[in-house]
């Protein structure tokens, strides 16, 4: 990617309150709410390290990064032109982050000879064989993989230390396969429903589990996105929005 077609195809765009300026195609796909809630679940401390699975832009390692600092981040893409953005996104806001080009169903050795302490992800949400594929090669990819959940999954898990945590962002509806693949692989594993304002249903969800945990399975309330009567439909001024509550309460806690 030369630096005029950076100019000519990217956006430039406020994350966390302007904590973070993140550069995005403007065709493709484009980080929203989803890689910004998934961050701020995660239970990490300072020293830990952190494995963002289809790091996309970087976009979910980076504002972790920006919460807990003195993590070592590794993020894996398949798409070149996602991975050198998420490495421009890194250095440019000042963070540490190693990206890694590969496919998560055949992690590269610099992915496999490690463990990590927290391993996240927000896979495609669809199914490719349910739905019509989308223009863009970057965008379809990043909604509908070829690779099933159950090797996202699994590869996580294999990748995590023993008692450290495995996070996924997902639709409701792909919840089931989610679930038969963390329980193929992990243990303790919690779901917390994201529920776009009160009264609405849940059209996302976190699922967390933990390596050799035995804890039961636990279902939470659902967390309100939006507060008030009407929720934005336009993105990128909803993601703004909901940040804003994130940026508040520093961190999207599963409830204890």
């Amino acid at each position: 990617m030369t630096q005029s077609e950076s100019d000519a195809d990217l956006s430039r765009d406020a994350f966390l309150g302007g904590g973070l300026q993140i550069l995005q195609p403007h065709q493709g796909y484009r980080a929203g709410i989803d890689p910004v809630l998934l961050a701020a679940s995660v239970p990490a401390q300072p020293g830990d390290s952190i494995l963002d699975l289809g790091c996309g832009a970087g976009v979910a390692g980076l504002c972790l990064a920006r919460r807990v600092p003195g993590i070592a981040l590794t993020g894996l893409e398949l798409q070149a032109q996602y991975a050198e953005l998420a490495t421009q996104n890194a250095a440019e806001n000042g963070i540490d982050m190693t990206v890694i080009l590969g496919d998560i169903a055949a992690p590269p050795t610099e992915i496999k000879d490690k463990q990590f302490s927290h391993v996240i992800a927000n896979p495609p949400y669809f199914d490719q064989a349910r739905r019509t594929a989308a223009d863009d090669i970057g965008r379809e990819v990043a909604l509908a993989g070829s690779a099933p959940l159950s090797d996202w999954v699994a590869t996580a898990a294999k990748r995590t230390c023993p008692k450290g945590t495995v996070t996924f962002i997902n639709r409701t509806e792909r919840l089931p396969d989610l679930l038969s693949a963390f329980r193929t692989h992990l243990g303790s594993l919690e779901a917390l429903p994201l529920a776009p304002r009160s009264g609405r249903a849940a059209k996302l969800i976190l699922l967390r589990g933990r390596k050799n945990g035995n804890a039961e399975f636990r279902l939470h309330q659902p967390w309100i996105l939006h507060e008030g009567d009407k929720h934005l439909a336009d993105a990128e001024n909803y993601t703004q929005a909901t940040v804003c509550i994130l940026r508040d309460a520093g961190a999207l806690n599963f409830p204890a």
